[in-house]
Parts: structure tokens; sequence; C-alpha cells
């Protein structure tokens, strides 16, 4: 067994317990499914679990924490690709207890707690015909997806999450109850639109909701990988000009068993094309016939169905204990002998790993690029390469394919990442995340705010970066 790196004394372990809801300490029942992630890879032991119920217990927490030198984690959802809801060590802030979401259909608002997840902001808001563009897994915690930016299936047509956010309500680094809007504070709702977890533990947002729904409409096709020159081609030119109800996705998978492909694809590398027309019903076969006219696909599903029901469909294949590993970074295109590689490096993949290219543009790209932490507005697509696995003895394989496969198409980056892509953390992510003009702008907020860093188990901006 991995033992904790600190121990605390029981009288201040009392201490904690008097003050905060429930606290949770290595030899109590309940721990090892407290300190659990969702991305089984990460196994981290904190030394002591807080769960408080209000703000003013979490601002408990963190004094608790910095009079003991214990260094803080937060977890709300517990989705974090690079396990950072949790360390070896340290005082582990457990959100949980501070779920619930209220939506009010007067004024198209919605305000969530701390520990909400992304599934409770869907159905409250869908239960009044309205919708808050989040991320595409029922179980992830509203939090950390909004304080990244938050990506999902109707952005390129409402925004980013945080372009929806009105308001952020958190406990600071000294211990402070503040709320940061436009108008109040304004420079810290700058940066914690982006870069959020550097700043505090957020303990309630308010979100502008937007009429939506109820049906999404949805489309995947696949094609041999021997195509995929022309493919790409074909998906650039559209999504550079999609209308902004499209959300899309060029793919290269594997042609799977009992899925529809002919003997002779199956194992074979193919390409797909997905989509997700958040617009009207009629309007759908005119907007994707940029992407099925005069085409032959192997297979094509094409329906539509309620948001809700869209929202939560990949739960279950996101399951807590899943072993995942994601890196991405925005990119201008792909380059034609990139894309030959990374039919070769799919063709030799481990498990279930992909490669996509995801359409952004549409309504993020209309919002001025220093508006927000949030870096690389102008890009016009998402280069990601993720795995997901079972067997631990494949862990290096599933990561190492990952990552070789970002190099094949690092000459194509451009500004920006989304930090709630990347399973690595470091600064030389972080400077890759948010380019080198915001990161200096952030790390004078982060001066301000917690100059000792003592929220620094994130996607980290140092208070002593530098170079503009």
């Amino acid at each position: 067994m991995v033992e904790t790196t600190a121990r605390i004394a029981p009288q201040h372990l009392d201490q904690l317990r008097r003050a905060c809801a429930e606290v949770i300490a290595p030899d109590d029942a309940g721990y090892d499914d407290g300190r659990r992630l969702w991305n089984a890879i990460h196994d981290r032991r904190p030394a002591v679990i807080a769960r408080p119920s209000t703000a003013e217990e979490v601002a408990t927490a963190v004094s608790f924490a910095r009079e003991h030198d214990l260094e803080i984690t937060v977890r709300s959802g517990g989705h974090s690709a690079a396990g950072l809801g949790g360390a070896n060590g340290g005082l582990l802030v457990d959100m949980s207890a501070m779920r619930g979401v209220e939506a009010d259909p007067r004024t198209r608002s919605a305000r969530a707690n701390g520990g909400a997840l992304l599934g409770e902001l869907d159905v409250a808001a869908q239960a009044h015909g309205l919708v808050c563009p989040i991320g595409v897994v029922g179980h992830t915690g509203v939090a950390g997806l909004t304080l990244g930016g938050g990506v999902g299936r109707l952005q390129r047509n409402l925004g980013l999450t945080i372009d929806n956010l009105t308001a952020v309500e958190l406990v600071t680094a000294d211990g402070r109850l503040v709320r940061a809007t436009e108008t109040e504070e304004p420079e810290l709702f700058w940066g914690l639109r982006g870069a959020g977890w550097n700043f505090g533990i957020a303990t309630a947002f308010e979100f502008r909701l937007q009429p939506f729904g109820p049906d999404l409409h949805r489309g995947v096709l696949t094609f041999p990988a021997t195509q995929v020159q022309d493919l790409w081609s074909r998906f650039r030119e559209y999504a550079l000009h999609a209308p902004d109800t499209m959300s899309c996705i060029f793919g290269l998978d594997q042609a799977g068993a009992d899925a529809g492909y002919p003997d002779e694809m199956v194992g074979q590398p193919i390409v797909f094309f997905a989509w997700n027309h958040s617009g009207a019903a009629d309007d759908v076969e005119r907007d994707t016939a940029g992407l099925r006219d005069g085409l032959r696909p192997l297979t094509t599903t094409i329906g539509s169905a309620p948001y809700l029901d869209v929202q939560t469909a990949h739960d279950l294949a996101f399951a807590w204990g899943t072993r995942s590993f994601i890196n991405s970074h925005n990119g201008n295109d792909v380059r034609p002998e990139a894309l030959d590689k990374l039919v070769e490096h799919v063709a030799n993949r481990p498990d279930d790993a992909t490669f996509s290219v995801t359409a952004l543009g549409g309504a993020i790209g209309r919002v001025p690029e220093d508006a927000t932490a949030f870096a690389g507005r102008a890009a016009p697509f998402d280069l990601s390469a993720d795995s997901s696995w079972t067997d631990p003895s494949a862990d290096e394989a599933n990561i190492d394919w990952c990552r070789k496969a970002m190099q094949i198409v690092e000459p194509d980056r451009t500004l920006g990442a989304y930090a709630n892509g990347n399973s690595d953390v470091g600064p030389e992510q972080s400077r890759r995340i948010y380019g080198d003009a915001k990161l200096t702008r952030l790390a004078a907020l982060k001066r301000e705010w917690d100059p000792d860093n003592v929220f620094h188990v994130n996607p980290n901006v140092a208070p002593t970066s530098e170079r503009a």
C-alpha cells in the first residue's frame, strides 16, 4: 500500500471535524471510496478529505490546510483527465456535498453550487426549454468543466460555457468569500474564465440560459482510411464555412467487428465524420449536404434524439473506473504528410485509441481574444488524441500512443489548447494552453489573489511567470 505523505494529529482532525460537515481520515470507513477519482490510472491518497456543505466550511478547510502546511486539492466531479482532484498527502476538498442547480425561466438564468454535476444543470434548464452549453458526460463536475472554458456539443451555436457565465462565488487563498462578475472584480472574472482553478475554490456559478430543444440531430459516416486525403479536404472546407448549428468532428479509428463493416474492413483504419445539428429539423439535410453529397460511406447512422438523452449517452462508456489519457491542442490544418502518418499510427494503436479533429469557430470565434483567459478563439480546429482501456499493464502503451500522435501534428499547432483536454500538466503545458501574453497577465492576477500559489494542483499559473 502507498502511504500518505502526511499524518495529522488526532486533536487537529477533531478541530476540523467540529468545523466541517464531514471529514474522512485514512483510517475511516469510506476513505477509499472518498479518495477515488474517475480516471483509474491515478491512485491518490490524501492525508484527509474534507466534505464541506457551505462556502463558510470551504473557507474553514482552506484555512486549516494553510495552518497545518497541507497541500490543497479540490474535487467537484472528479473528472480531471490529469487526476488533479487529489494528491498524496495534503487536504482534499471534496465538493460533493454542495450539489444542486436552480433554473429561473423568468430571468433565463441558473445557479449551480460548487459540487453540481453537468446532468443537474441540463435537467434543470431543459425543464423550461432552456440550456447552457456544457460538456458531454453527465457526471462531470460543473466547476472543473466551466473553469477551463467548457467545450461540448452546442458551443459553435451558443458559445463556450464561460461565454454564458455571469458570476462566480469563490473562497480565496486567504479564506475570503468573493463574488466575481463583469462589474465586481472584473479582472478576476476574466481569469476565472479559462484558468479558474488558480484563484480559489468556486462555491457557486451563475449562468445565462438560452432557448433550446428538445432534440439534437445527429449523424456518423465512415469511410476507408485510404481516402483520408480527399476526406480531410472535404471536411476542412466544410468546417471553415459550416453553419453555427453544426458541431462536427473528423476522426480516425479502426473498423469494429459487429458494426456493419464488410469483413475485409474489420480492424482496418477508417475515417469518420460525426455531427450534432442544434437547429431546426427542416434545416438538417441542407446544412449537412457538404459532408454527405457525392460520397459513398461504408456505414451511415443518421437520426434525432432528445438533448437530455444525447447528453447522458456516454455516461456508461465513461463510467468511473475508466483508464483514460488525452492530449490536445488547437490547429490551423492537418498537413497531408501528417494524415498519412496518423493513419499508420491508428493502424498500430493499442486498445481504443483514436485521433480526432473538432471544428471550432462559430460563436466561439466571435468573442474577442482578450475577453477571457481562454486562449485561441480564432483557431479553426482542436486536434486531439485519446484512449480508454481497462488493463493497468497497458497504461504505458496507451499514453505513449497519444503523445506520439500529437507529435505528428505538432507543426500544425496554433495558439491555445483546451485545459480540460490534456492529461499532461506542467509549466510548458500551461504555456501551450494560455500563450505567453495571457500567461503574463494571469501571473499578475495570481500575484494579487494567490501569491503563495496555494492553489497549484491544476493547469498552474505560477505567480512568478514572466515573458510576454
